[in-house]
């Protein structure tokens, strides 16, 4: 499973022109799955992901996480993260299959809702996501265990 992860003022995601997700002050978090992965993946990266200090204290210092400063997350579903550009042309034969993927990220969103408000894209669709990335901050999360 892979996170990549922007600290954003605002973000959206629009399908065939209309909102679908928008957010304020959080965390926009494209999110792919692997072939291997199960809700154990997702069940880690989701703590991770909720408590990830990545937003700045009253020092400046990078010590508070979205659910401390009341910020929301933006899912967008993107299994291009498993993309493999060995060839000029990406293959995504890593990525988990389409059904798969779909219970995978819904079940990242419940987990994800339990401890932050959430927005998502819609999976499978052509999305248009903008965002206003507040840093830049931009952080990938990689979790992949091995039984």
């Amino acid at each position: 499973m892979k996170l990549v992860i922007q600290r954003v003022t605002n973000a959206s995601v629009e399908v065939e022109g209309e909102i679908t997700g928008q957010i304020e002050e959080g965390l926009m978090v494209l999110v792919g799955f692997g072939q291997t992965d199960t809700e154990k993946e997702v069940d880690y990266l989701a703590r991770k992901l909720t408590k990830l200090r990545i937003f700045p204290d009253e020092e400046g210092r990078m010590n508070r996480s979205v659910k401390d400063i009341g910020g929301k997350l933006l899912l967008v579903p993107q299994f291009t993260l498993y993309g493999r550009t060995k060839k000029n042309r990406p293959s995504f034969h890593k990525a988990l299959a389409p059904n798969e993927a779909t219970k995978l990220f819904d079940y990242f969103v419940e987990k994800c809702s339990e401890e932050v408000p959430c927005e998502t894209g819609v999976f499978g669709a052509f999305m248009k996501v903008s965002l206003l990335n507040n840093g830049p901050v931009t952080i990938l999360l990689e979790k992949e265990f091995e039984d």
